[in-house]
């Protein structure tokens, strides 16, 4: 092991929506973890590794921090407040606002009652102008006291090297955990099934609310050809009929550019098979959960 190699553990945090994932897939230089303009999108915490000369970085990626309204919400809180005191750095993500409202105060508070370094990322930068980001920086320091604060973009890239050299600062020296060449330790049929539902989220825009998961029935690769099975579950019948859509057009669709997206991951040609199954109240089921990969690694 170098002497002076660096490695450490690194959550993102924040309100739904504010670019978690799409910085983590950013920073890591491909697809892991899905993005939507829907709040709540990622369900279990990701981990992804970036591996450089100086040192390797596990990147934790969880459900935002929101008020629970059911037992998947519970489960997602739970998973996102219980990985503040299990990593090396804290990484909360908020938008260039002098706005603090409910929802960051809540965070904040959660915050207080943890001693790991909490580094401010202001994202969305590109999309203001460079006096309202000062001015962000302002009403944030008085809620919190940060170890640093960094205004980044995740969409281009905008100053996510000074991130990255802020954060080895305050990583431990340590072994590195994983080959260089591994970039995540999410199944390959869990990353197939994100997928799928991102395709999903953003084919079917506000047509349907939250309430769908995907579970892979089969997933087999015969001689070049994965062949994949998959089911689409949503909660209630009106559902599918959107889901599939006229002739369905709909379920095509989401095939489509789902199974681009997996060939593209997998490196090879994709059979794939969707299907469409109504399971009522299944985010109220702890045993559905459960069978739809949502469950704590404990």
């Amino acid at each position: 092991m170098k002497k002076d190699f660096k490695s450490g553990f690194v959550t993102l945090i924040g309100r739904p929506n504010v670019g978690k994932s799409t910085l983590m897939n950013y920073l890591i230089g491909q697809k892991i973890a899905i993005t939507s303009n829907k709040p709540q999108t990622t369900r279990n915490r990701i981990q992804t590794v970036l591996t450089m000369d100086e040192g390797q970085i596990v990147f934790v990626d969880t459900p935002g921090i929101h008020k629970a309204k059911n037992k998947l919400g519970e489960y997602m809180v739970y998973v996102a407040e219980k990985t503040l005191n299990e990593v090396d750095v804290v990484l909360w993500l908020v938008e260039p606002s002098t706005f603090i409202g409910a929802g960051e105060k809540h965070i904040a508070e959660r915050l207080g009652k943890v001693n790991t370094p909490v580094i401010l990322v202001i994202n969305k930068v590109d999309m203001v102008r460079k006096e309202e980001i000062a001015e962000a920086i302002t009403a944030y320091k008085d809620i919190y006291d940060f170890a640093e604060i960094v205004p980044v973009s995740a969409r281009n890239g905008d100053n996510t090297d000074e991130l990255m050299s802020v954060v080895m600062k305050y990583l431990p020296y340590g072994p590195q955990f994983y080959d260089e060449d591994t970039v995540t330790d999410q199944p390959e049929r869990q990353i197939v099934a994100e997928l799928i539902r991102e395709k999903a989220l953003h084919s079917l825009n506000e047509e349907i609310p939250h309430g769908i998961a995907v579970a892979i029935d089969r997933m087999k690769k015969n001689k070049k050809v994965m062949h994949i099975d998959a089911t689409i579950i949503c909660e209630r019948d009106s559902h599918k009929g959107i889901i599939i859509g006229k002739q369905g057009n709909m379920l095509k669709k989401i095939g489509s550019t789902a199974r681009f997206e997996i060939e593209k991951m997998l490196g090879c040609q994709v059979n794939l098979k969707l299907w469409v199954k109504v399971k009522k109240d299944w985010r109220d089921s702890e045993f559905l959960m459960k069978n739809f990969g949502y469950r704590d690694n404990e």
